[in-house]
């Protein structure tokens, strides 16, 4: 190797001196290699480790204009767990536990957990977690060692100061998506139409169904847009809270449920799913209600689903509108509403009014009363239930006084905040009416 000279000595004090074995994006096997090799006339930034402070003192040394460097940090594009944590952990690397091929249900274009990366990394930055990938943005250097350890190309160097992140490189179709991932990009394409400064690209791979949405930083301001508009509630955003910036929140239709759901465990029945394929008809079962076991809880990743009295209840102030659990639920109890001060109601049963008393004490009788003292004819009762339409409604709550079963509820929200507002064109004064 050449000797160093007095500028390799200097310049090798600025660099970060933990050596990245080769695989850093230097391109060298060491920082002593590398001072030399930017002392002999190598870019003054050949370290993608070095800030622009350190850079602007290599150039002074080397009696050149200092160059503009962005401060990078790794980043994943993944945010479940690995693909297959129980066969995979027998693996040596990454390599090894994509050559064994993934199965059904697992995703393909996802992170392997087996840590290929995480032995690149010499600054203790990666670490395995429950089976995802984390990335610690303060300890990371923005080596790139990490990138040449991953056999799925799903890290990126991203700007340190980027707040908004989309964490899943998957090209499967929307029903694969969603049948390997909680967390998966559907590829609907609603944060890129969205973006107003057209930062948002979607990435489509060859031959594949499917395609995932990638940020281009460099034209990116960090609004809150994708964020809401995000039909997953994936995009992560580090500035803003999701649980306010929403459009939309999921609600259970139906208030009761309690006896029907310990009859039905008691028929041996463990998931909703398993309820679905059964025929309740002759049982004392209201054939319509919440089955309360709970299908939709599981999938919830924001903890605003649980099981009350046998039945599903969502807190509006937690739900973050992705409607996994609308998805989840295999009699179609939840339906997504908006996230305003609206009167709902929460049931759906078509049966006889003789037969909604039996199986049920609280659920809507189709009486009509609250249709027909309406003022402003916003309710129509479709088949024995009220449907609101919330343009006609002047939330007058004529309907929740003539309401026998109090089964009409206005929920209570919190002021949108104008982070949500700017991003769903929502007028103030429009607002104001609810």
């Amino acid at each position: 190797m050449t000797k160093m000279n007095e500028s390799a000595k200097q310049i090798l004090a600025l660099l970060p001196g933990v050596d990245c074995g080769g695989f850093g994006g230097c391109g060298h096997p060491s920082c002593q290699a590398c001072a030399i090799a930017i002392a002999e006339g190598g870019s003054v930034a050949l370290c993608p480790a070095c800030d622009s402070g350190a850079v602007a003192a290599i150039a002074e040394i080397m009696g050149v204009e200092p160059v503009e460097v962005e401060d990078k940090v790794a980043f994943v594009r993944c945010a479940g767990t690995a693909a297959a944590p129980e066969r995979f952990v027998v693996c040596k690397s990454c390599d090894e536990a994509k050559k064994a091929g993934v199965q059904e249900g697992e995703c393909k274009y996802g992170c392997l957990g087996v840590g290929t990366c995480i032995e690149r990394c010499k600054f203790d930055a990666m670490k395995l977690e429950n089976g995802r990938l984390l990335i610690d943005r303060e300890k990371c250097s923005g080596c790139e060692a990490c990138l040449s350890g991953c056999v799925q190309s799903i890290i990126e160097m991203i700007p340190r100061e980027a707040t908004n992140f989309i964490p899943c490189s998957s090209k499967s179709d929307e029903k694969e998506t969603l049948a390997t991932c909680g967390y998966g990009c559907i590829g609907c394409g609603d944060c890129a139409m969205s973006c107003p400064k057209d930062a948002i690209e979607m990435v489509m791979g060859n031959n594949v169904a499917g395609r995932y949405a990638k940020i281009d930083y460099s034209i990116c301001e960090g609004c809150v847009t994708c964020t809401v508009k995000c039909r997953k509630k994936i995009i992560v955003d580090t500035l803003h809270d999701l649980t306010q910036a929403k459009e939309e929140v999921a609600l259970v239709r139906c208030v009761g449920g309690a006896l029907g759901s310990r009859k039905l465990k008691k028929m041996g029945l463990e998931t909703c799913a398993d309820v679905a394929t059964v025929d309740l008809d002759g049982n004392d079962i209201c054939e319509y209600s919440c089955a309360g076991l709970g299908d939709c809880v599981k999938v919830c990743r924001y903890d605003a689903i649980t099981n009350e009295m046998g039945v599903a209840q969502v807190d509006p102030d937690k739900c973050v509108g992705c409607g996994d659990c609308m998805r989840a639920c295999p009699r179609d109890k939840i339906i997504m509403v908006p996230y305003k001060g609206v009167k709902q109601t929460a049931c759906t049963s078509k049966a006889d009014p003789e037969r909604r008393l039996e199986v049920c004490g609280v659920g809507c009788i189709g009486c009509g009363d609250c249709a027909d003292n309406c003022p402003s004819g916003a309710i129509t009762m479709i088949d024995g239930n009220p449907f609101i339409d919330h343009e006609k409604c002047v939330n007058c709550g004529v309907c929740t006084y003539v309401c026998s079963r109090k089964l009409i509820a206005e929920r209570v929200v919190p002021e949108y905040n104008y982070l949500q507002m700017d991003a769903i064109k929502i007028d103030d004064q429009e607002e104001r009416k609810w």
